[in-house]
């Protein structure tokens, strides 16, 4: 029997999913305005009757806390398969399946998340959202409202959404750091659709490395969490959201009391960076690190297998100027013990660019430190080159021509990029455009990747239609789009 590691969303989708080139969904913009508040969560445990909520009194927390949680309902559009998966593209019966391709339709989901300030600011997975056309929030008082990314972080699968609303009820923000094993929470969510469940259970671990990616650090629950789940609140005692549940380990798709949340402590800076400018800006050091094993402790004279241990440093990084060399092991950053490697990826992310950090490093036996002025990670800093743009609302998706999908669709040259949906009844619809066209030029100026369509249609003047070249099959024609 096959045991497989699920994230908690819309469809039961798997925790480790294989992504090809990014696919950018057409969205609409909402008119929503960018005007972080100064806090944006409060810490303060919720009230009932005037006194503070005393542990372990769930059902006092319940009643409180519910109310702030939220049905995240999204629509993206899907194309059935054609070809079955391993089968030569080139082989005769390929073209058999390829008749029975369904077009894009439209595709519901659902998951959770809660309201952390008052004027409809909202935490939930990225995987919830992720290549979602529409939006919408449902809350507990009935009302549905259309509502905004103000950024995503896939790293962390965090998502921040605003509503425009206010005077709504929130989740106060706990502290994760404290949670031990075996100490009471409860997860509220909407699993299978069935609104405001509630479930209790422990903490039944910390620290947990799942490979859910680059900063792996799960709190492990037994708390119940199932499909639709994704994004609602793990809450302590207090009445506190100390996590996000995200994922479970399970061999048939439902819970089997291995739950995992991400730890409110990790989300804390990405949230606020999402309100402040929509995008995470994360420390580097330039360092590639591996495990001290008691091997390697042995032969590199170390008395115990904690700390980093430095594989390779990035030319002119921080790492490099500040003297660290491949064979050193990082014991302490910052002021803070590293005990084991997968804990400093984190450390370093939250340090602020540009502070200047001691670290102490075993080199040959010998203990040594240093100091290293943290930089600004890579794609950090092409993110705020290019930053996102939403376009108009044409009703379909598109990924670049990679040099794969070049070859596959056989296409005559890797520019552009390829629509893999089109929403039904949309003005690309109606334009006549279609999946797996590739668009080479807006308004007479070439694509060469999403980007730059998106920076196309930024520009085009409203009330006129878009004039697009499309490349289909061995032929090109020019389609216009009322924007």
């Amino acid at each position: 029997m096959s045991i497989k590691l699920r994230r908690r969303g819309w469809l039961a989708a798997g925790l480790a999913v294989v992504m090809g080139a990014a696919v950018i969904a057409l969205v609409p913009q909402l008119g929503f305005s960018r005007t972080a508040p100064a806090q944006l969560w409060s810490d303060e445990p919720p009230k009932a009757s005037g006194q503070t909520v005393q542990a372990p009194d769930w059902v006092a927390i319940a009643k409180a806390l519910k109310p702030a949680v939220v049905n995240v309902s999204t629509k993206k559009m899907e194309s059935g398969p054609s070809v079955p998966k391993g089968m030569d593209p080139d082989d005769p019966f390929s073209q058999f399946f390829r008749q029975f391709e369904r077009r894009p339709h439209a595709v519901r989901s659902l998951g959770s998340g809660f309201i952390i300030h008052a004027d409809g600011y909202i935490v939930s997975n990225n995987h919830v959202v992720d290549g979602a056309s529409e939006i919408r929030v449902r809350l507990s008082d009935g009302r549905e409202l259309p509502a905004k990314v103000l950024g995503r972080d896939p790293k962390t699968d965090l998502v921040l959404l605003k509503i425009e609303a206010t005077g709504l009820p929130t989740i106060p923000v706990g502290d994760s750091s404290t949670l031990e094993a075996g100490a009471p929470v409860m997860a509220i969510g909407n699993p299978f659709g069935l609104a405001q469940t509630v479930t209790t259970g422990i903490v039944s671990g910390t620290g947990r490395v799942i490979g859910g990616g680059p900063y792996d650090d799960f709190i492990q629950t037994d708390a119940s969490i199932n499909p639709g789940n994704s994004g609602g609140p793990l809450i302590n005692a207090r009445g506190q959201a100390i996590g996000i549940n995200a994922a479970i380990f399970s061999q048939s798709g439902g819970s089997i009391g291995i739950g995992f949340a991400i730890p409110v402590n990790l989300a804390k800076p990405v949230l606020t960076q999402l309100a402040d400018s929509g995008r995470v800006v994360r420390g580097w050091l330039g360092v590639a690190i591996q495990p001290v094993t008691p091997e390697l402790a042995k032969s590199l004279k170390l008395s115990d297998s904690t700390g980093a241990l430095v594989s390779s440093v990035t030319d002119d990084s921080p790492a490099e100027k500040a003297g660290l060399k491949a064979g050193d092991v990082i014991v302490e950053f910052n002021g803070e013990r590293v005990a084991k490697a997968d804990r400093l990826p984190s450390a370093v992310a939250v340090t602020p660019v540009g502070r200047e950090v001691p670290i102490s490093i075993v080199r040959d036996g010998k203990p040594l430190k240093l100091t290293a002025k943290i930089g600004e990670q890579a794609e950090t800093r092409e993110a705020a080159a290019k930053p996102e743009r939403a376009p108009a609302k044409l009703g379909l998706s598109v990924e670049p021509v990679t040099p794969r999908l070049a070859r596959e669709m056989k296409l005559k040259d890797t520019q552009g990029v390829i629509v893999r949906a089109v929403e039904d009844d949309s003005p690309a619809a109606e334009a006549g455009i279609q999946a797996g066209d590739v668009i080479v030029e807006v308004d007479r100026h070439t694509v060469r990747n999403p980007d730059d369509m998106r920076r196309r249609l930024d520009d085009h003047a409203k009330g006129t239609p878009v004039l697009m070249l499309l490349h289909r099959g061995e032929g090109s024609l020019f389609v216009t789009i009322d924007a």
